[in-house]
This record gives C-alpha cells, sequence and structure tokens, in this order.
C-alpha cells in the first residue's frame, strides 16, 4: 500500500491573518513550540506513517522553509531506495502561471507525481499541528473503494461557524454534501451538537486525480481551490467518503489545529506549557522531529548568589539564558538571553532574543533576534502597543516585529512615552 502511494505537503500558503509572523516567511515555516517549525507536524506524519516519497509544494517567501528542508530533513530519507523529500516552487511546466489555489498546485506538479507512477496521492495541508497515522487513512481509502477521502474531525458547531468547510455525510461516512465556512452548520449523524469539519486533507486515486484536476484546469471562472471548486462539483456524481479523525497516536485523543489566526497560534503554543497539554510532545511512539542546533543546555544564573533566575510552568530552549529573571507560563526559544530583572509572562519568544534589564512582557510574542532595551514594557497597555505600530490580535495579544528596537527608538507620533522606568504588568 505505502509504496504505491506518493505524498504531497501543500506549504505555499501566505497566511496573511497571521503577519507579521509571516513578514518574511510562509506559514509552514513559522515556529511553533520553542523547538519546531509548522511544518514539522506533516513531515514528522509522514515519516512515522511509513510515507518515504513527498513533494513539498512552496511559493510564498520560501527561503527559509527551503532552507529548513534541505538541510535538516532531506538526513531521513535515502534516494538509493527511492525515498525522498523534495521542494517544488512553481514550475511552470503545464501553465506559465504561479500557483492559482491548492488544485492548481497540485496540478501543476502532474509531471512529477506521474513519474513516480503511483495508485493513491495523499495531499497535505503543511500548516497544521496535529499528529495522525495516515495509514488507516488510507486503507479507508482503498477499503471504501473511494475516488476521494476527506479527512475530517468532529468539532463544535459553534466553535466552525465560519471558519471551516464542513460535511455533510450519511451513516456510512459517504459524503452528500459541502459547506464553505457556514454560518449554521449541518451537525453530523447522531451528534446535534457536533459537525464534521474538512481537515483540508485528502486521500485521491491517482487516475481521478488526473481526471478531476485536468477538468478544474480547463474552468475559466474557477478559483482553482480544492474545498472551494473541486468537491461541490464532484459530490454528487463520485464516490466521495470522510475519514473521520477521532483518535492519534497511541490510542489518544485526537488533536488538530489550524493555527492560521494569532490567537489560535498562542493559543496552541500557550497550551504546551500546561500541565497536561493536549498535543504529547514527548510521545516516543510518534516523535515530531525538529532541527537542533550545537547549543549548550540552559542556564539560569545569578550576578551575587542572592537572586536567581527563575522558570515556573515554562519551556526553555538549549542555549537560552535566565540573569536573575523571572518566566511564568512561557515558551522560550532557542539561544535567548534574559537580563536581570526581565519578567516574561504568558508569552512566547523565538529564537535568538534578548531581553533587557527591567523588561516586562505580558501575552506576548517576540519576533526571531529581536532585541528589548532596558526597562520596556509591552502586552501592558495596548494603547501604548498600537502607538508604537505594534500588532494586537483580537484576543489582546501583541506581536513584536523584527524592527521593534527601531521603532521603540524612534518614539510613537502620539507622543505617547515609549521606555516607561520600570512599569509593572497587571499579575
Amino acid at each position: 500500500m505505502l509504496k504505491h502511494t506518493q505524498a504531497v505537503i501543500l506549504a505555499g500558503g501566505r497566511g496573511a491573518r497571521l503577519g507579521p509572523l509571516t513578514r518574511d516567511r510562509a506559514k509552514p515555516a513559522v515556529p511553533f513550540g520553542g523547538a519546531y517549525r509548522i511544518v514539522d507536524f506533516a513531515l514528522s506524519n509522514c515519516l512515522n506513517s511509513g510515507l518515504h516519497r513527498i513533494l513539498v509544494l512552496t511559493q510564498y517567501k520560501a527561503a527559509s522553509l527551503h532552507r529548513h528542508v534541505t538541510l535538516f530533513w532531506q538526513r531521513y530519507f535515502c534516494r538509493e531506495r527511492g525515498e525522498y523529500v523534495d521542494i517544488a516552487p512553481p514550475q511552470q511546466q503545464v501553465a506559465e502561471t504561479w500557483y492559482q489555489g491548492t488544485a492548481d498546485a497540485v496540478y501543476q506538479n502532474l509531471p512529477a507525481i506521474e513519474k513516480e507512477r503511483p495508485e493513491y496521492v495523499v495531499i497535505l495541508a503543511g500548516d497544521h499541528v496535529y499528529k495522525m497515522d495516515y495509514r488507516p487513512f488510507i486503507q479507508h481509502h482503498i477499503q471504501r473503494g473511494a475516488d476521494l477521502t476527506i479527512g475530517a474531525i468532529p468539532v463544535l458547531r459553534a466553535e466552525a461557524a465560519g471558519q471551516f468547510g464542513v460535511l455533510e455525510v450519511d451513516r456510512n461516512d459517504r459524503v452528500t454534501g459541502f459547506q464553505e465556512k457556514p454560518a449554521d452548520p449541518k451537525p453530523m449523524p447522531g451528534d446535534a451538537q457536533r459537525c464534521l469539519a474538512s481537515m483540508g486533507i485528502y486521500v485521491v486515486t491517482v487516475r481521478f486525480l488526473f481526471e478531476i484536476l485536468g477538468r478544474d484546469a480547463r474552468q475559466p471562472d474557477s478559483r482553482h481551490d480544492f474545498g472551494g471548486d473541486i468537491l461541490p462539483r464532484i459530490l454528487a456524481a463520485h464516490r466521495l467518503f470522510v475519514y473521520p479523525f477521532r483518535h492519534g497516536s497511541g490510542g489518544r485523543t485526537a488533536y488538530w489545529r489550524d493555527v492560521g489566526t494569532l490567537d489560535a497560534f498562542y493559543e496552541a503554543n500557550l497550551d504546551l506549557v500546561s500541565a497536561a497539554p493536549q498535543l504529547d510532545l514527548d510521545d516516543e511512539s510518534w516523535p515530531i522531529r525538529a532541527y537542533h542546533p550545537d547549543c549548550p543546555a540552559a542556564r539560569f544564573l545569578s550576578f551575587n548568589g542572592n537572586r536567581r533566575g527563575t522558570v515556573w510552568q515554562s519551556l526553555i530552549g538549549p542555549g537560552s539564558t535566565v540573569w536573575e529573571g523571572h518566566v511564568e507560563r512561557s515558551l522560550i526559544g532557542r539561544q535567548c538571553r534574559l537580563e536581570a530583572g526581565a519578567h516574561v509572562q504568558d508569552s512566547i519568544l523565538f529564537d535568538q532574543v534578548r531581553v533587557g534589564r527591567d523588561v516586562r512582557l505580558n501575552r506576548v510574542i517576540v519576533e526571531k533576534g529581536v532585541n528589548l532595551p532596558c526597562g520596556v514594557a509591552i502586552g501592558c497597555d495596548a494603547a501604548l502597543d498600537l502607538a508604537r505600530g505594534f500588532t494586537l490580535s483580537d484576543g489582546g495579544v501583541t506581536v513584536v516585529p523584527r524592527d521593534a528596537a527601531a521603532r521603540l527608538r524612534a518614539g510613537s507620533p502620539s507622543g505617547l512615552p515609549l521606555l516607561p522606568a520600570r512599569p509593572m504588568c497587571p499579575g
């Protein structure tokens, strides 16, 4: 089964709703959990599932994603055994355009897929956080004699409203209807409170894939998207089924997150520091692999022995140092440095962030390489953060971009002070 299956990961997403985290990188390349990039989850799932022929389709600001896949992920695959993870930016072999949508991205890579002669193609999103064994998914597709099978997860109807594509199915899991982000999702059979949300992942029989993509490419009014165009057109005349994703690795309750907004990204990260996180990254039976640079262990130091760096319910990356600072319910990336008196609470620091003396951070995401000057407070005053030009999410999370130091030095056009002396955050 697996030797006749090709995996395709859609990793060209712009991720506009994650701005400014996607200002310089594609959404799948955004750091997650202090040690990973979002794309590491789909790639780890493929590797753990035995899918060793992988195309990663990239497009938007893909330099860091290319570097990550090339330098880290290719070590797990052996070309001599027919294994590979290859990056596929738009080749313009089929059409002289960039990828126009998810379906068009696969369509433009049909020559590479045809060369491998698979019987089945697994199409995956490279910008979701989850752990999934794809083998039962593929087996479900084969047993049902399906043309196309859609991965779906039960979601509360209130949570799915306006957020996810919703599948209508009969009691045999055959697709009978599809709603694109409906305001009032239809419930799943036997459960009035929940609906089946599309995970945006598919198993397709290869002959059928070539047929539907060729037909869609000739539609001038199509957006060339699987969810928006392909599924509504084919569900009445073809065998479409869902694979309900109910159990993750090791029989655990299924976990899947589309971290497409700043608040969803923040909440999924902060869940990792809870006593019993929903996403178990310590599961040795299903490892999520990440690039680990040559760094020493994290250190918690004091200048004179009277005060020490303290950490409570947090994740601290290797190579990081906390000098008499305090970290609470936060994720600190690799090679970060917190100076004396720094207080970081409910926050996410990407790699190589330097936090100056007496800095206060509360509900903040700090981009990679930012150097925060002494005494600054961020996340304590929404109006002040907006005056600095920082992004504030709907849930009140402040995002500090890479040019934060320059913004702080430049001052505010409104005249608000930008470097208050040791302000205290609530709590």
